[in-house]
């Protein structure tokens, strides 16, 4: 048997990747996800058909061992359509939530720490937005800067910056009154030196989380606007429009709307569980208790 140690010590000793395989679901959404990403960054390798030639010949083609799931109206294959449209979600919802993070980000810092004026100024300036619905302020961007895929970006992008401004104005507001915020102001630090050193690494955590969701908010706004004729114009393959396509023909080829639509499934509850699983390990109450937990079966095993 070998000799027992504090308990503090074994919990020091719990590595990240404990902490991230306890919990059952973050594990299973990065593994989601992990596979969606290597679809889009190695998917196309694989293909054997172009998913924007027609070939009328194969209209409506079942899933086959030709075309593992079948074809559209046009003849297109619906799995290479899937595997480049994986690639065109990716890259919208990665960009369009890097503006937004930047931006909200931004705009948080500024308003949480300086408050008063700029605060109210900025903070009305989002709350503006806020009381837009976001597929309908996105449609109107869109609308008037026209349907292309850079403009999908910038109009996902902005919609979704008021919340994080939101969340981390509020963050801020807790930070700032930190002592060691204060200290910082005693000794001298100008206030970019603060914010940068002392109150964003603070924040980090709120961020993170609230990127993983957005992600997920992102994709999904995407293939909505996608649906409505307003995404990434055709002939590029994109998931909403597959399914806005497949709709007129639903009971003739029900595989047109089921895979698109699983694709969107899988990817969001793959995101929607990395947020939620990263929350629960950011908390100190719960991450207390999932570090007590994992020493708890070290002692056990290490006891038999």
């Amino acid at each position: 048997m070998k000799p027992h140690t504090e308990n503090g010590t074994k919990e020091a000793r719990v590595s990240l990747f404990s902490l991230l395989t306890s919990n059952r679901l973050l594990l299973i959404g990065v593994i989601i996800i992990l596979l969606f990403f290597l679809t889009a960054v190695f998917g196309p390798l694989l293909v054997r058909h172009d998913p924007e030639v027609m070939n009328v010949k194969h209209q409506f083609v079942p899933p086959s061992k030709e075309h593992l799931l079948g074809t559209d109206q046009f003849g297109r294959d619906v799995l290479s359509r899937i595997i480049y449209g994986t690639r065109l979600s990716c890259l919208v919802s990665l960009l369009s939530v890097g503006i937004a993070a930047t931006a909200g980000v931004a705009i948080g810092l500024l308003a949480g720490y300086f408050t008063g004026v700029l605060d109210d100024i900025l903070m009305r300036l989002m709350d503006i937005m806020l009381t837009f619905p976001v597929i309908l302020l996105a449609i109107g961007l869109i609308a008037f800067a026209g349907p292309k895929t850079s403009n999908v970006i910038i109009a996902i992008g902005v919609v979704y910056t008021p919340q994080f401004a939101r969340v981390i104005r509020s963050s801020v507001l807790v930070v700032r009154d930190q002592e060691y915020v204060e200290a910082a102001v005693v000794v001298g630090a100008n206030d970019a030196s603060i914010i940068l050193t002392q109150i964003l690494p603070n924040c980090l955590p709120v961020i993170i989380v609230q990127v993983t969701l957005s992600l997920a908010a992102a994709i999904i706004l995407e293939a909505a606007l996608s649906f409505l004729g307003l995404g990434t114009p055709p002939p590029a393959p994109s998931w909403g429009r597959m399914l806005s396509e497949a709709r007129n023909f639903i009971s003739l080829a029900p595989w047109n709307a089921v895979f698109p639509g699983i694709s969107i499934i899988t990817v969001v509850m793959g995101l929607n569980f990395i947020g939620d699983g990263i929350r629960d390990i950011l908390d100190p109450k719960l991450r207390h208790l999932i570090r007590s937990s994992i020493v708890k079966k070290k002692l056990e095993n290490s006891n038999e």
